[in-house]
């Protein structure tokens, strides 16, 4: 598999505001102005933004009249959910490890002991 597409999501997710934009496409198709109603910075910025994200795959883009619409291409966030499978037993493990770890100083506390 090539997991080139996947470091471009990786790039384009870096960006909080790129983050939040994704996650109000989830909910469905916006217009660009709509999507630009939801945050407090310029129009042109989030253009910025939008570009990065198409650019990446993460969003498509059609043109109605005079409104540009966006909506989420999960076929990024798939490729790097399979990118991320092999890791997720590791860290399954560590924060089973913690979780236990956590529940001895509970336990420890309660019984008036030093954890």
């Amino acid at each position: 598999m090539c997991y080139v597409f996947t470091v471009h999501a990786l790039e384009a997710l870096a960006d909080p505001t790129r983050r939040e934009i994704v996650a109000l496409l989830a909910g469905g198709e916006r217009s660009a102005g709509e999507v630009a109603d939801r945050f407090p910075v310029s129009r042109p910025a989030i253009s910025r933004h939008l570009r990065v994200l198409r650019e990446a795959g993460l969003v498509s883009a059609r043109t109605d009249g005079r409104h540009r619409f966006y909506a989420l291409d999960p076929r990024p966030l798939r490729e790097l959910d399979n990118w991320l499978e092999p890791y997720r037993d590791l860290w399954a493990s560590r924060l089973d490890a913690l979780d236990t770890e956590i529940a001895r100083g509970r336990r420890a506390r309660t019984n008036g002991a030093n954890p």
